[in-house]
């Protein structure tokens, strides 16, 4: 079984990111820079083919990847997850185990202030619990993304005109298109703690945007959701705005999402 990363980067020395993240099996880069080129070589046996360009977008660097995946499994990444060793073997052992799952999401370890989601059994994963799962938790059959012809959104995630997202988007248009998703307990990684490009702060833009999320995640079910959201995280995210206006925030987004702003 083969596998390919799809590797999200921003202004990063490409030639030696193979290394940096430890990698051990082929990758696609796409290097967010200033700049169009194109290099590749050889890291542990294994192709790396680079791409920089001048776009910026977490979505588009994405899609960049996937349209030019070939190998059997992809595996979307960015450029602050250092892998474990023996990593691919448990992506290969997940999907020959589960040969009618399309896409696998695995852990990751992260700071526990950052930590969105754990795994702690295999799991399916359906429309009720979809929203936690960053991007590089998903490893896919390449053929089953291409056939359900998907797509990170361009106006979600760093670079973008909203703030994250882009990864939950992913995840239900997958579940849209009838692929079958579950999560796996295995540990293939861990993130580096760096800054943010996108979080600032429990601020106004942080609630609007997720207002916005909230209306194309949710539809008519956006302000319940919005309701739920706030009271779970009311004693972390708002202290410097109530829940109150927390809450006018995300119904404003809700409403610009539907384009009546």
């Amino acid at each position: 079984m083969s596998i390919q990363m799809l590797i999200s980067a921003v202004n990063q020395d490409v030639r030696t990111i193979a290394e940096r993240m430890n990698i051990e099996t082929d990758a696609i880069v796409i290097n967010q820079c200033g700049c169009f080129g194109y290099e590749e070589y050889e890291y542990r046996g294994h192709r790396v083919c680079c791409y920089s360009l001048k776009e910026r977008g977490v979505g588009l660097s994405r899609n960049n990847a996937l349209m030019r995946a070939e190998k059997e499994i992809c595996l979307f990444s960015d450029e602050d997850v250092i892998y474990e060793e023996g990593y691919a073997g448990r992506i290969e052992e997940a999907f020959e185990k589960h040969r009618d799952t399309d896409i696998i999401l695995f852990n990751v370890k992260v700071a526990l202030a950052r930590r969105t989601y754990w795994n702690a059994e295999e799991k399916q994963v359906r429309w009720y619990n979809y929203g936690r799962y960053p991007a590089y938790s998903i490893a896919a059959r390449t053929e089953a993304l291409h056939r359900a012809n998907v797509n990170f959104s361009l106006l979600f995630g760093g670079g973008a005109k909203y703030s994250n997202g882009e990864d939950s988007l992913f995840l239900r248009d997958c579940l849209k298109a009838g692929l079958k998703l579950m999560a796996s307990p295995a540990v293939i990684g861990e993130e580096r703690e760096r800054e943010s490009t996108w979080f600032h702060g429990y601020n106004e833009k942080f609630f609007r945007d997720r207002g916005v999320l909230y209306h194309f995640l949710y539809g008519k079910m956006a302000v319940p959701f919005s309701v739920r959201f706030l009271l779970a995280h009311k004693a972390e995210m708002c202290v410097k705005i109530g829940w109150k206006q927390a809450y006018r925030l995300m119904k404003a987004g809700i409403k610009e999402g539907r384009g009546k702003v």
